[in-house]
């Protein structure tokens, strides 16, 4: 083989060569030359058939694929073509794949369950053979590299069977790049040369070398192993090729199973996407386009068809219907490309927990916010505490720490009750491997808690915990059972000291380490993960932004003290329900291909303690099964509030880390001068970058010195003394230059010579109540401010910034909370999601104008737009609403007379409603009882509290008047579902009562007035009975709500009943609609009455 005096690379086991080191001199023709058609999987020619015909791999767009990558993706990938997602069909000579069809113009049998032979390769070599295939998908050509045409069939291997592969793609960055002798071909310097005869492989090979006689300083300084770094590489590449060994297969070099895959599953993705099938999608994407010309075709219609008897009320009909319809596509069309992903937690744990290693796995800080003991009773939050203590993490990764935004001594003491019973609870779970680790709701599951248990011990450890947890539970009981009598002086602490925070308005931070510290372990002596208490400095005359405040002081405090690159968030009434959740999360952030640019990862919220009907739609099934699956195929879903787990740098307000630009042409298909100012244009960048780079390194290096100077006790540092980038770092983070320097730490960390006392000093002052004046923080940086939904504009803010956010269903899931399932406290938290989208859309970041020319999709910023203004469509459906009961008042319609044309049109648009909404609950597996509840609520929650929040925001933003957060109750004591039943008379009850009443009164006139008119008025009542009945059976779950648990009304709702029954039946008189207006018609009867 001729090489042209150039270095060959490459591995003899899977017939790959890599070319290097090619000048212009030595240049081959390059592939286009020689056949006009690449692979754009891997950049190698297409090859010719055995007719001398190019090989073709899909018959239905001919995208170039070369006969390796078509072979690969039928056997190891999604066996779809790339371009046009058309699965791949046999072709003769291919072995056959589970799947393929019979096809009688095949003969091929020889070829057909031809998967190669691995009889002849070892374990080790399977593997690197295995991964080898596939990395070879997706890699371009370097524009300096060349093809071989031929290659003898007993040509031997240039390296040794014991290297798997040369570089495992990793070069010495001490080392420019033009001196490297060695470039692996998946690291896209060079190209694979295939397909190639393999070799005799009845003899073994010997390592040897090419030349034996040449001398080394011929080659120069590069990359290759020589013989002072061989030894060294091996090492590396053994504790990073692990094979997964099949049980009873020896250390031989034979394999018993050839079907066996013997990957090298540690280099495999994490995580991969499930697309929806097409035959689910594809139908659902042309009822959607069609309902589109439906639409079109009904607004025709109605805006020609005025009622010229009642213009008002057509008029306020079409306008009403054009808002659905434009609310409508806002909602349906983020749902184009949805979208399903799977995680493999084997392949993480290869990857960064190898056997007699120390775990690689990274630290999460886990925050959990509260606020009043009383609507967040302690034991709740206890039972999150523990789950989160208890997780199947390494517990030096693992930082707990617990937000009291009330300051409460009561979430105190119960806090370190909770500490003390985690020492014996921790063990328990993990030793036995139970699920879930929330003790309350462990203890409380009806099922067979021996299934699976094989250890002797479990059953009598079991009850000796559940006696443990029933005496902690009465001690934290006794602790609340206390706290409702308040002593006049307030309380104090166990040596007589004041509790801080008797005035919760006015109070120093608080922080205390319960366990983490040296010393503390669990009843079998291990480690156990470090749980903190904090409540942060407040003061009169400072704004503190509720709960965003709070998780920004989180922030700080965590990264002062344990500064973990990712932070998960959640309520306290949410466990941890499934002990793995934080490695399903690791599996998209710790992706080394796709999670660079993953700012969070939503969990979906899912619920404990709802009735089977779930009557108020409090597990929110289609928007968390159908909605947030469908922005998983654009940008990622928003994020949610809780079951979150975020990136620390994407909350310090950085943009996404952008993707390579490909090198600049040099070609001749432009302009000299063109090129010529490419060139500069790229030099001058990426000068700036390294001075950028440097400019970053710098900074660390110099904030990084301040532990030391505190560690020193030197606390003051001047601000003179601050270069220009130190300052500008502080004015966005604020005045602490230890949590500045932590900002700095891609990976995050402590460093281990500072002492405890000096870091929660630090971590005191990041928590006082003016340290985020004059800052970027709730503006650029962590929670965003201006919005009592805090979580949306947070999500939205870093999706602007070019992020994507991804959405992880496990099997089992996540996390699970409690929900208020009375009426009235349901819609109180509709009413506080609604006032956020309010604010929002008032707000200079609303998505209509914020955001453009950054890194926000179309698509998705139609989502952001539907999350802020649906709370509007509560004045058109309020209207709506009503239409039905005036229309049965007053005789008239908002359609004319009905002709054949209209009738297909309305049928059309139904069934397309309908045809839409099953295709969704397919795709989707929602129920139809769940999204029957979805469709009724949205007409409840949007007729009362859409339509408060939509007033009280403007109140808010245009007159200054402020509404106050109300925390949603997150405990039921008295029976299960027992809340369900109370009624809690509100305002938010008055306008579904009332349209609740009025359809219900306007069906009773229209059937009177139809009766008392006789045969010929039944047509036209038809539809405007209809209409009110879709009202009324819309608002049904209200109806039941008002009538709870009792046997008759409650005393409220006769009172309203009355008035409004009252003011109808005057309006009923002034309307007389039996009566003609000319007076009375008498007709003659032809009898004589006299």
């Amino acid at each position: 083989m001729d090489t042209a005096g150039r270095l060959i690379a490459g591995s003899h086991n899977r017939n790959e060569f890599v070319l290097i080191n090619a000048d212009e001199t030595a240049r081959i023709k390059s592939v286009k030359e020689l056949s006009g058609q690449t692979c754009q999987i891997c950049g190698d020619e297409v090859e010719l058939t055995a007719e001398g015909e190019l090989f073709v791999a899909c018959n239905e767009c001919a995208f170039p694929v070369c006969r390796p990558c078509y072979e690969y993706e039928r056997r190891e990938g999604n066996q779809a073509c790339p371009q046009c997602k058309t699965r791949y069909k046999r072709i003769k000579g291919s072995p056959r794949v589970e799947g393929d069809e019979d096809e009688d113009d095949i003969d091929d049998l020889d070829n057909e369950f031809d998967y190669g032979n691995l009889d002849d390769f070892g374990p080790r070599h399977a593997a690197e053979g295995s991964y080898g295939s596939h990395l070879n998908s997706g890699r371009g050509s370097h524009p300096n590299a060349s093809h071989i045409p031929g290659q003898s069939e007993h040509e031997p291997s240039p390296l040794g069977s014991e290297i798997p592969l040369l570089t495992y793609g990793e070069e010495d960055y001490e080392i420019s790049a033009d001196q490297h002798a060695l470039v692996p071909h998946f690291m896209g310097n060079g190209n694979r040369v295939h397909p190639m005869p393999s070799p005799d492989r009845s003899s073994p090979s010997q390592c040897r070398p090419m030349v034996p006689h040449k001398d080394f300083a011929l080659y120069g300084y590069g990359s290759v192993a020589w013989k002072d770094r061989m030894e060294d590489w091996k090492k590396k590449q053994n504790d990073k090729l692990q094979v997964v060994k099949h049980p009873g297969v020896d250390d031989g070099n034979d394999i018993d199973d050839p079907d066996l895959p013997m990957m090298d599953e540690a280099r495999q993705p994490l995580s991969r996407k499930l697309p929806i099938s097409s035959s689910r999608i594809n139908p659902y994407r042309l009822i959607i386009l069609l309902r589109l010309v439906i639409l079109g075709l009904f607004f025709h219609y109605r805006i020609l068809h005025p009622v010229e008897d009642a213009y008002g009320l057509w008029l306020t009909s079409v306008i009403c219907e054009i808002w659905f319809a434009v609310s409508w596509i806002l909602d349906q069309f983020p749902k184009w490309y949805p979208i399903e992903r799977e995680t493999y937690l084997d392949r993480l744990s290869l990857r960064y927990e190898k056997e007699g290693k120390p775990s690689e796995l990274a630290s999460v800080d886990i925050f959990v916010s509260t606020v009043d003991p009383t609507k967040e009773p302690p034991l709740i939050t206890a039972n999150t505490v523990l789950s989160i203590l208890a997780v199947d993490y390494p517990v030096d990764k693992v930082a707990c720490y617990v937000s009291d935004d009330g300051a409460a001594m009561l979430t105190f003491e119960a806090l370190s009750e909770t500490s003390e019973f985690a020492r014996k609870w921790v063990p328990f779970c993990k030793k036995f491997n139970i699920e879930p680790r929330a003790p309350e709701f462990y203890f409380s599951q009806k099922i067979d808690y021996l299934k699976n248990k094989v250890h002797p011990a479990f059953v009598r450890e079991r009850r000796a915990m559940k006696r443990e947890y029933e005496e902690f539970k009465v001690r934290v009981n006794a602790l609340v059972s206390m706290a409702q009598k308040v002593p006049e002086d307030g309380w104090t602490m166990q040596d007589g000291t004041p509790w801080p925070g008797n005035n919760v308005r006015d109070h120093p931070g608080m922080i205390q380490v319960f366990l983490g510290q040296n010393g503390v372990c669990d009843v079998e002596g291990n480690e156990l993960p470090r749980l903190v208490y904090v409540s942060r400095e407040k003061r009169p005359g400072f704004e503190h932004h509720k709960k965003a405040g709070a998780m920004n002081s989180l922030v700080r405090v965590s990264a002062v003290l344990s500064n973990a690159p990712y932070l998960l968030n959640v309520d306290c009434d949410h466990y941890i329900n499934n002990s793995k959740a934080l490695r399903e999360a690791m599996c998209f952030m710790m992706d080394p291909t796709s999670g660079k640019k993953v700012c969070y990862v939503q969990f979906p919220q899912r619920f404990d303690g709802i009735d089977r009907h779930d009557r108020y739609s409090n597990r929110n099934v289609v928007f968390f099964d159908i909605n947030m699956k469908g922005l998983d195929g654009l940008q990622g879903p928003i994020y949610v509030g809780t079951g979150c787990v975020f990136r620390r740098v994407a909350l310090y307000g950085y943009d996404a880390p952008s993707k390579k630009k490909p090198p600049s042409k040099t070609c001749n298909c432009l302009p000299k001068w063109c090129c010529l100012c490419c060139g500069s244009r790229s030099k001058k960048g990426k000068a700036n970058n390294s001075k950028k780079k440097k400019t970053k390194h710098r900074e660390a290096s110099k904030q990084i010195h301040a532990l030391e100077n505190i560690e020193e006790g030197i606390e003051d540092l001047s601000i003179e003394k601050l270069n220009a980038s130190e300052i500008k770092l502080a004015k966005k983070f604020g005045q602490s230059p230890v949590f500045v320097a932590s900002t700095l730490l891609e990976n995050g960390g402590v460093p281990h010579d500072v002492s405890a006392a000096s870091l929660l000093r630090e971590a005191i002052q990041v928590i006082s109540c003016g340290y985020e004046d004059k800052t970027e923080w709730g503006k650029e940086v962590g929670w965003i401010y201006g919005s009592v939904t805090e979580d949306i504009l947070t999500g939205f803010k870093m999706h602007c910034h070019g992020w994507r956010s991804v959405y992880c269903i496990p099997k089992r899931p996540a996390f699970k909370g409690s929900a208020p399932i009375n009426l009235s406290d349901r819609l109180h938290q509709v009413l506080r999601w609604a006032l956020g989208s309010v604010e929002i859309f008032l707000s200079r970041h609303c998505p209509i104008w914020y955001g453009y020319g950054g890194g926000l999709k179309c698509l998705e910023r139609f989502s952001y737009i539907n999350s802020v203004v649906y709370p509007w469509t509560s004045i058109p459906l309020l209207v709506y609403c009503s239409l039905p009961a005036i229309c049965l008042l007053t005789g008239k319609f908002i359609v004319p007379e009905i002709s054949n044309y209209a009738s297909l049109i309305f049928m059309a648009l139904f069934i397309s409603i309908a045809a839409t909404g099953i295709l969704e609950m397919q795709w989707g597996g929602v129920g139809i009882d769940d999204w029957w509840r979805n469709e009724q609520f949205w007409v409840i929650g949007g007729v009362s509290s859409h339509l408060f929040a939509l007033f009280q925001g403007l109140l808010k933003v245009l007159a200054g008047v402020s509404t106050n957060f109300t925390v949603t109750s997150k405990a039921a004591d008295d029976g299960e579902f027992s809340e369900l039943y109370i009624f809690k008379w509100t305002s938010l009850l008055i306008p579904p009562t009332t349209l609740l009443i009025i359809n219900i009164v306007g069906v009773i006139v229209g059937i009177s007035d139809a009766i008392n008119n006789g045969y010929d008025s039944w047509g036209p009542l038809f539809g405007r009975l209809f209409f009110a009945l879709w009202v009324i059976i819309h608002l049904y779950p209200f109806l039941k709500g008002l009538l709870g648990k009792q046997d008759r009304l409650p005393t409220i709702i006769v009172v309203w009943s009355i008035l409004l029954a009252s003011i109808l039946t005057l309006l009923w008189v002034r309307i007389n609609p039996f009566v003609s207006k000319d007076g009375p018609v008498l007709e003659v009867c032809g009898l004589n009455c006299d």
